[in-house]
């Protein structure tokens, strides 16, 4: 009598015939030889990573830093040191506090990526808690799939046992929400000739009135790492867009585009306008670059170039015929030659690092000026 199998053997026991090595997580395929010979351990991150700071006064690429070095493995390094910012109520644009969408309710996104082990995890539109990298985390190491959403994202996350909270907002992310609301549309959907004067305008206005700082207002984090055995992660969080469209998922939680690995050639991850990014799967495009044998900079200015070259819709152009919007790419190599540019040019424009010589905020390289300073 021949033995019934069920689906899942049946699965299995093909995919063994077929050699793809298909079993539970840690059996899966070797991560492919990589470059060590001369790795220089190094972390970098938007500027937001190195200002929070944990009750010991370290920021995130310096924990990120520290671990790594240590011996943990890179993407638990990266994610300690983001979780800094995440749980930071003072940072309004990431995690716990972090600015809500157009209904008042705080919703986050988060991806991350394992170089070595070629494998990735992530969550948008997440709600309920405070850590999302986690939770993004959790995807990876636990399911068979890179992205949960929703309802469905935070479903997973209680059952994984995360601690699910009713409101994300603090006391600071409330009230600018609150002066949001008294100066724009409440219902959040505009001819599209008005949305420059109209919601989004509010926004700006509110940074230019010092009410929000303006890093925060496109606020996200990417960390970016690689040991001295040439290891390569990368994690991106953020809470998206300000006062967004209930349900809007940006390209922070969207392998390619707000974080891209490849365990061989680099990372590369954004913050700055999501669908400018997501139209050209920009972080993909950087690391492929890496991949053809461009340098970290090279790379990255290419990838800008490319938007700059997409973007050609007249409401998102200034009187120069370039991009309004800001977008920056945060670069590491197979070597850990690192880079941070940026599609405009500022002497504001900060981007952290962390070597063997301790961190700093490094200026981020530009692509093009202002005109207006």
């Amino acid at each position: 009598m021949r033995k019934k199998i069920n689906r899942r053997e049946f699965v299995l026991a093909g995919a063994a015939t077929a050699g793809l090595g298909v079993g539970p997580r840690k059996a899966f395929g070797r991560a492919p030889a990589v470059q060590t010979a001369g790795v220089k351990p190094v972390v970098v991150a938007s500027g937001n990573g190195h200002r929070s700071r944990n009750s010991d006064g370290e920021t995130c690429v310096e924990v990120a830093f520290r671990k790594m070095t240590a011996g943990d493995d890179v993407l638990d390094s990266l994610i300690a040191g983001v979780n800094i910012v995440e749980l930071d109520p003072d940072d309004a644009s990431v995690g716990y506090g972090g600015r809500p969408n157009a209904d008042g309710v705080v919703q986050l996104d988060s991806c991350c990526m394992h170089g070595p082990k070629r494998q990735a995890g992530g969550v948008g539109a997440l709600e309920g808690v405070r850590a999302p990298s986690l939770v993004a985390k959790a995807v990876m190491d636990h399911t068979d799939h890179h992205l949960l959403v929703g309802d469905g994202a935070q479903q997973f996350a209680r059952n994984m046992g995360f601690k699910i909270e009713a409101d994300l907002n603090t006391d600071n992310s409330r009230r600018q929400y609150l002066e949001w609301k008294r100066r724009t549309d409440p219902g959040h959907y505009l001819n599209p000739e008005e949305r420059l004067e109209a919601g989004i305008q509010a926004g700006l206005d509110m940074v230019a009135e010092g009410i929000i700082p303006e890093e925060e207002y496109w606020g996200t984090i990417n960390c970016d790492g690689i040991n001295g055995q040439g290891e390569i992660c990368g994690v991106t969080t953020t809470s998206g867009l300000s006062w967004k469209i209930p349900g809007r998922v940006g390209d922070s939680p969207i392998l390619g585009a707000g974080l891209y690995v490849d365990g061989t050639y680099g990372a590369a991850g954004s913050t700055g306008r999501g669908e400018a990014n997501l139209y050209n799967l920009t972080s993909y495009l950087i690391v492929e670059n890496l991949r053809n044998g461009m340098s970290s900079k090279d790379a990255g200015m290419a990838g800008l170039k490319r938007i700059q070259e997409n973007t050609v819709e007249s409401r998102l152009l200034n009187d120069e015929g370039n991009p309004s919007f800001g977008i920056n790419f945060y670069i590491i190599d197979a070597k850990g030659e690192y880079a941070g540019v940026s599609l405009y040019e500022s002497e504001r424009s900060r981007y952290a690092v962390c070597t063997e010589n301790g961190a700093e905020l490094a200026p981020l390289e530009g692509l093009l000026q202002r005109s207006n300073g």
